[in-house]
């Protein structure tokens, strides 16, 4: 019996050696996997090797927005030379955006909506709004909403994330900090040109909603920093996949020159000129390390009981996203938040569309399976079909604290040849010339991404269908802008 705890230690540490050892041999098959799987991706090019010189999260919080636009204006130069200049003459295509001569070169438009933007109202400022693109985007996809701000009197100023808006290799080399820090440089500059009186919304789609909120709760714990009054979220990434918590691993044979391409996620042709299609592992990892912090600090403001303090949120979320979990959405923000006005706004499936036998079955009840019949702190409005067989469509809105839903009919009916919203399309108009469903006579750029439609064998394309398939505008926009013009009035008048 004396034997028997040095017994079981020699038990245990040989099976620690057995266990080591499988976990070992899985991890080298994985890598093994990772780096055959990457030998078979199209070569790297000059926009995915190249970084840029942008400032770190410590330089961001010491800099004014003058000397952030000057270094901005710096690197815009450095990719000019390094990389526009640089284009062989097999990439110079209709559709390279790094072909200064093709429809999407950003430099030929006015202005670069790559580059951070302020808009002045027309008068004395009535409000503040900082508005925070998402990730691999410029802030161009926030521009529609920075105009609308600007027109009810608000100074909006949009700060392009730094590693965006730029080469896609821009992403390898940055950190979420960085992103954080360039949107307190925002709030400070909103507050220098509004002043601290009138009120500060604080404006995200995807994961510059993950960074609005991460502000928000930094400025209950920060006197220094300027607390928002509202937040308005589109597709918000209060949560990723599981795979981007592992994504660093993937990325770990790209130490090794000869396997350079480890390091991204998909390597494709550069035809959007406000938005890169290729995807460098640090980015996944970068966004999951950025929702991890933001759901330890909500667990801890809400131990602490200090979420009472929040500003109220509207958010606007397709029930359907393969970028980010819309299920995070609700019980990872939602129902956290205190009873402040808040409201989540869903946009289902279009149930009455005639390819519906061809759904998942889980899609057609995805919303009841989202939020089923409870009390809540806060209103949720779906945007669904008037019945399951018509096309016209309602606002069903459950108020809080409330088990009954009221329904107001929209003017907009659910389009017939669109079986749900997407991530991407929620902050674009369906008239916006690059990525609407129906853009303008005129429209500036000669090409509408929103509009492609292909037909023929898919082992042609250079890109997946899925990419192709992907609606880029959201048909109930007009409905979007109204419920946050309601929010920015309500507020003007406190």
């Amino acid at each position: 019996m004396a034997n028997l705890p040095w017994r079981i230690s020699v038990r245990l540490m040989v099976l620690a050696k057995k266990v080591a050892l499988v976990v070992g041999i899985v991890l080298i098959v994985l890598l093994t996997v990772r780096i055959y799987a990457s030998l078979k991706e199209p070569g790297l090019h000059e926009w995915h090797t190249w970084t840029g010189d942008e400032m770190s999260a410590r330089e961001i919080d010491r800099a004014t927005f003058a000397q952030y636009l000057e270094r901005e204006k710096a690197i815009f130069s450095d990719l000019q030379s390094e990389v526009t200049d640089r284009v062989e003459e097999s990439e110079k295509t209709p559709l390279n955006r790094f072909y200064r001569h093709s429809l999407v070169w950003p430099g030929q438009f006015t202005p670069d909506a790559n580059r951070s933007f302020v808009l002045m109202p027309a008068g004395k400022p009535r409000g503040a709004v900082v508005l925070l693109h998402g990730l691999t985007d410029a802030p161009y996809s926030v521009r529609h909403l920075a105009l609308d701000y600007q027109q009810h009197g608000f100074v909006a100023v949009v700060p392009r994330m730094p590693g965006h808006g730029t080469a896609p290799g821009a992403l390898t080399a940055v950190d979420w900090e960085s992103w954080l820090a360039a949107a307190r440089l925002g709030v400070r500059e909103a507050t220098r040109l509004a002043g601290s009186d009138v009120p500060l919304h604080l404006v995200g789609y995807s994961n510059g909603g993950a960074l609005a909120m991460k502000y928000a709760l930094d400025s209950l714990d920060s006197p220094n920093l300027r607390k928002p009054q509202r937040l308005v979220l589109l597709s918000p990434m209060i949560g990723v996949t599981a795979f981007a918590r592992f994504a660093g691993l993937a990325g770990l044979p790209a130490m090794l020159p000869a396997f350079a391409k480890s390091a991204w996620l998909n390597i494709t042709p550069e035809y959007n000129p406000y938005k890169y299609n290729s995807f460098p592992v640090n980015a996944a990892r970068q966004s999951w390390l950025l929702t991890k912090a933001l759901q330890q600090q909500f667990g801890r403001a809400e131990a602490e009981g200090r979420l009472a303090s929040l500003p109220p949120v509207i958010a606007f979320q397709s029930v359907m996203d393969s970028t980010v979990s819309t299920r995070a959405v609700v019980t990872g923000l939602f129902d956290r938040l205190p009873d402040n006005g808040s409201e989540l706004v869903v946009f289902d499936i279009n149930q009455a569309a005639i390819l519906r036998p061809l759904f998942k079955p889980a899609s057609w009840t995805a919303v009841s399976e989202l939020l089923p019949a409870a009390l809540r702190r806060y209103s949720v409005t779906v945007i669904t079909n008037a019945t399951p067989h018509t096309f016209d469509t309602v606002a069903k809105t459950t108020p809080a604290g409330s088990l009954d839903a009221q329904s107001v009919p929209l003017s907009t009916p659910y389009p017939q040849d669109v079986y749900s919203l997407s991530h991407v399309a929620v902050p674009f108009p369906p008239d916006d010339d690059l990525y609407g469903s129906r853009p303008e006579e005129k429209n500036r750029y000669g090409v509408s991404l929103g509009t492609v439609s292909l037909w023929g064998e898919t082992s042609v394309l250079s890109v997946g269908k899925d990419t192709l398939m992907r609606i880029t505008s959201n048909p109930f926009y007009s409905y979007m802008q109204a419920r946050i013009d309601e929010h920015i009035d309500a507020d003007e008048k406190k």
